[in-house]
């Protein structure tokens, strides 16, 4: 099976949420169906902001990644994080998840990216070496703090 990247769309609503509802139960993230259509929408409908891709075949996606745009001095310009990777448990562990971090971030830095961010459990020791591989790293005296608004 192939990581093959499809730009998501509006006419793929009914094939993501299904999957964004999986990740949250599997990550305890509390969020309504509701929630979650009201963030992934303006994404499908082009929103600057950021952009989610399904993964896999079109008519039947294996998982999806949304990827957050932002802008850094530190960096030089344009970053992005990786809020959301998911791959449907039954099709895990065949390198597709590898092969979407080792080429999405190649086609990003042509377009301008300058440095690509993603957080992870301290205690998921199969997503942090997965990350590795894709050399991605810590950084040296950093650490993500989060203020919500919710």
């Amino acid at each position: 099976m192939t990581a093959a990247l499809h730009l998501a769309t509006e006419a793929d609503l009914d094939r993501i949420v299904p999957m964004i509802a999986a990740f949250h139960a599997d990550q305890k993230i509390d969020r309504s169906d509701d929630q979650r259509h009201a963030a992934i929408v303006p994404l499908l409908q082009g929103c600057p902001h950021g952009v989610a891709y399904l993964i896999g075949p079109v008519r039947s996606p294996v998982g999806y990644i949304v990827i957050s745009f932002g802008w850094s001095i530190a960096f030089g310009g344009m970053d992005g994080f990786v809020d959301e990777l998911y791959i449907r448990p039954a099709v895990r562990g065949r390198g597709m998840a590898s092969e979407v971090l080792q080429t999405l971030p190649k086609a990003l830095a042509t377009a301008g990216l300058r440095a690509l961010h993603l957080e992870v459990s301290r205690f998921n020791d199969d997503a942090r070496r997965l990350y590795a591989r894709a050399h991605f790293a810590e950084r040296d005296n950093h650490v993500l703090m989060t203020r919500r608004f919710d």
